[in-house]
């Protein structure tokens, strides 16, 4: 990464994938040039195979071209994997295959998942919209240690078959972990609620005494809760407000960050980050950037896919690793400004016939993104706006 004429000169990979995945990917990469045709900054995209396309075109989910590229790459932008056509219960190959392969090969740890109801879409949340009021929180799950990347085991006898999944954690996964969720902490309310399932697991209470550690020598000014796993999936329910930075492992990760995407009333409106270095201030590391849905082949094709998810992950993408804060801020802003004005695609707007099209909305993000300034760093549901809409 370099710069140029007072901008900034990046590569980015981008894996389409499957499903939606080429139509998102599509989106996010045009919001990344409108911010680079106005900041002046010089953004190259490089496409590469990853997932069910993957296997199709060349019969591995994660071709080494695609590795290749993605370790050339300054940030990697991905669309979404899988789909019916490669689910036979029998295959040895899988999509999904791809992405866990490229997080591994990548050393991506960290996954961040920010959840932020808007004010205006409080009326289509299953929530009542004075439950929402000071909802902003971030996920940060371990990504690559945990039950799925444990040994699996399958036997079969007479009698029966036989399955396992090992789960197994280090310290020194833990510690990274927890040290990032700490350093997140500190630029926003400075609250760390650590999960686990201590009362049962091994690897939870290696999790729990590892995190007491790190945060009391390394991070006496934020403060951390201990919460099971159960706990924290009625509490987002419950007291969702209650919430700053939560950090757990991959799988306990996985399942509480799609539950806390129905705080926002659709999981098409979600970005991701999966970071492979620090991010303290003024740092920038390796990233993947999605949106947390997934391929939606139902859809694929027919225009009516969600950008937002991909357009947030690209802002993610422009603020962890390019460095490019303020940019970063212009697009979330731009996003802001089109779901106020109800240009929305229809998992938003309802089935009424009323959404718009993927294009649609994208063209409206971008004109905001050509015209407008920057906005504040962080976003809170208002009291007043949101109980407007009931």
């Amino acid at each position: 990464m370099s710069g140029v004429a007072g901008g900034t000169n990046a590569m980015i990979a981008v894996l389409p994938g499957d499903g939606v995945g080429p139509e998102v990917t599509a989106a996010a990469r045009m919001a990344l040039e409108a911010i680079a045709s106005r900041f002046g900054h010089a953004l190259t995209f490089r496409e590469a195979l990853i997932g069910g396309a993957a296997i199709d075109a060349m019969g591995d989910p994660l071709p080494d071209a695609t590795v290749a590229l993605c370790r050339e790459a300054d940030a990697v932008l991905l669309g979404a994997v899988g789909g019916p056509r490669w689910d036979s219960a029998t295959a040895t190959v899988r999509p999904e295959q791809g992405l866990l392969g490229i997080r591994r090969a990548l050393g991506l740890f960290a996954n961040l998942r920010p959840v932020v109801p808007y004010p205006s879409l409080a009326a289509i949340s299953p929530f009542r919209p004075e439950h929402l009021i000071g909802v902003d929180m971030l996920v940060v799950r371990e990504l690559t240690g945990g039950i799925y990347f444990g040994d699996k085991h399958l036997e079969r006898s007479p009698a029966g078959e036989v399955a396992s999944d090992v789960c197994t954690y280090t310290t020194g996964e833990v510690e990274r972990i927890i040290r990032v969720a700490a350093e997140l902490a500190r630029r926003r309310r400075r609250r760390v609620t650590s999960v686990d399932k201590a009362n049962v697991l091994e690897t939870s209470r290696l999790w729990r005494h590892t995190v007491t550690r790190v945060m009391a020598e390394e991070f006496p000014d934020v403060q951390v809760e201990h919460m099971l796993v159960d706990t924290c999936a009625m509490r987002l329910v419950q007291r969702p407000s209650e919430f700053d930075v939560i950090v757990t492992e991959n799988m306990f990760g996985d399942i509480l960050t799609d539950e806390a995407a129905v705080l926002a009333g659709s999981i098409g409106l979600l970005p991701s980050a999966s970071l492979g270095g620090a991010v303290v201030d003024g740092a920038r590391c390796v990233g993947l950037y999605e949106p947390i849905h997934g391929s939606a082949p139902d859809i694929a094709g027919r225009g009516i896919a969600n950008p937002i998810g991909a357009i947030l992950s690209a802002a993610q993408l422009l603020r962890y690793s390019i460095g490019l804060e303020e940019e970063a801020r212009v697009v979330e802003r731009a996003v802001r400004l089109t779901v106020d004005a109800g240009i929305l695609t229809r998992d938003v707007a309802g089935d009424g016939g009323h959404g718009a099209t993927t294009r649609a909305v994208t063209e409206q993000v971008i004109s905001h993104v050509v015209a407008g300034g920057s906005a504040p760093r962080r976003q809170f549901v208002e009291p007043a706006r949101a109980s407007a809409r009931r």
